[in-house]
């Protein structure tokens, strides 16, 4: 089918409708992609300048670190300026451009989760041979794999959508550009689409879950064979990856595993994992690690005595 486009431009209705009730949500959002930004930077540097986080897990939350500051800001710049303008476009290019990288980025963030879980699974199960199976080469083809993963689900999306005739309306009941609100837009039955986008989504998303608690319920079985010392460590450490792994998956669970609907909750379901979700990971990762925070003071420590 040839695509029969009389709309280049988009009207966004945003989150909410009251101008006064706008200016609140960017005076609260502001600060917290500011500290995703921040917070994520700074675990990607502290990592990187380190020593002693030259090991494959930390190279792999260095990875997600920078993965959470791409995937927060094709959303977040945009959705704060669209807070601030009494009409909120985006021409069509550009919101098909939000959509490529929006599921490129968040695809490519769960299989980075499904890294650091086989990371994990290889460290507490296989510990003798952690650093023959982790090696250098690995962890990069690793990462370049989450990165290539992201990138195929995303073009086979965008492809999806790029044939369909859009001729209005043009209004999209969201803050931001997504495949089903976009889909509401085209003047054709987008039934079979809808499907298929989903089908792509959905088993990406159950089949890394699997994975997932799979290798969880593994290591915490596996670990009954540890020191008292070495359970706790090893736990401390899974803790975080497991709050993480809920926090990504509950709130997109609950949009794309119910019937597409414009319910304001489904809006700010949409805002919990778009903008405060990649805030909290670093801060869950740094708290309850101990090797990151001393790095961190290292690193400042250092900085402050340079500037001295």
């Amino acid at each position: 089918m040839v695509s029969i486009n009389n709309m280049t431009e988009l009207i966004i209705t945003g989150l909410f409708q009251d101008p006064e009730v706008q200016k609140v949500c960017f005076v609260l959002f502001l600060p917290v992609y500011v500290a995703t930004v921040l917070g994520n930077g700074l675990i990607v540097v502290t990592v990187g300048i380190s020593k002693s986080l030259h090991s494959p897990m930390y190279f792999f939350l260095s990875s997600l670190s920078l993965v959470e500051i791409c995937y927060s800001s094709t959303v977040v710049p945009k959705f704060l300026t669209d807070l601030l303008a009494k009409i909120k476009t985006i021409s069509l290019k550009g919101c098909l451009a939000q959509i490529f990288f929006f599921h490129l980025l968040g695809v490519a963030e769960i299989l980075l989760l499904v890294v650091m879980a086989y990371d994990r699974y290889v460290a507490i199960c296989k510990p003798l041979h952690y650093m023959n199976i982790m090696s250098r080469q690995v962890c990069h083809m690793l990462v370049a794999g989450s990165w290539l993963g992201g990138l195929i689900h995303s073009i086979i999306q965008i492809l999806i959508t790029i044939p369909l005739p859009f001729c209005g309306p043009n209004v999209i009941d969201h803050y931001f550009c997504d495949l089903q609100p976009l889909f509401k837009l085209a003047c054709t039955d987008t039934f079979m689409e809808g499907v298929v986008v989903m089908a792509n989504s959905g088993l990406m998303s159950i089949i890394s879950l699997l994975i997932l608690v799979t290798s969880y319920v593994i290591i915490l079985v596996n670990l009954r064979n540890h020191s008292a010392e070495g359970r706790r460590k090893a736990l401390s450490t899974c803790a975080s990856h497991i709050t993480v792994v809920i926090l990504f998956f509950g709130p997109a669970t609950f949009l794309y595993l119910r019937p597409s609907s414009t319910f304001t909750e489904d809006k700010l379901v949409a805002v919990f994992y778009t903008v405060i979700t990649p805030m909290l990971n670093p801060i869950i990762y740094t708290l309850r690690n101990a090797e990151v925070k001393n790095a961190m003071k290292k690193l400042w420590g250092k900085k402050n005595s340079e500037t001295e």
